[in-house]
């Protein structure tokens, strides 16, 4: 009797582990949060026409700590500090590639529904990418909220989202200083 009742008390601890872990790790800055007034609320690209590959969130604690230790990267270090959450999807398309983008186009759609402004579209053969922001809420800043970037090229789809105080300017230094190549961009109009 009291074997199976330490068997019963170590699957219920299982349990109680398995949800507690999660509420830890997010209250504890480990995860993105979906508090952030830049989290972007996005669906699945498809089901049946993709395989999630990564599933990537990082939330604030992780990133204030990385932050130091770019010591030579003060740009860098910067925007980390200010950042509330990344969260990175990838998805494989094993299916309809014109479907996923019309999901992936959908999405983009919804983001603008929800406050979120479109900044480029990029279509070239074969690839879209959708950059949009959400403006801070605070009146006296000309700080973004958010940042999602949604791109696929009939292959692979890629969905990215920062939260956190994004300030346009630290975008700029840090693409420079990361040698980041700039694609040619369409300026978006309004859905």
């Amino acid at each position: 009797m009291m074997r199976k009742c330490r068997l019963h008390f170590h699957g219920l601890a299982a349990i109680v582990l398995a949800i507690a872990l999660p509420v830890v790790l997010t209250a504890c800055g480990l995860t993105a949060p979906r508090s952030s007034e830049g989290f972007a609320d996005l669906d699945s690209p498809g089901v049946f026409d993709t395989d999630s590959v990564t599933r990537i969130s990082i939330g604030p604690g992780l990133l204030h700590f990385a932050a130091n230790f770019m010591d030579d990267e003060p740009e860098t270090q910067a925007l980390m500090r200010g950042l509330d959450g990344v969260r990175v999807r990838v998805y494989e398309i094993d299916g309809d590639a014109e479907r996923v983008s019309a999901r992936l186009a959908s999405m983009s759609d919804s983001l603008f529904e929800d406050g979120w402004e479109p900044v480029a579209v990029v279509a070239e053969e074969g690839e879209q990418t959708w950059m949009m922001v959400k403006a801070d809420s605070d009146a006296d800043t000309h700080a973004f909220a958010g940042l999602t970037v949604i791109s696929t090229d009939g292959e692979e789809a890629v969905i990215v989202n920062v939260m956190g105080d994004l300030h346009p300017a630290l975008f700029t230094d840090t693409m420079v200083a990361l040698d980041v190549p700039a694609p040619e961009v369409r300026v978006a109009a309004a859905p």
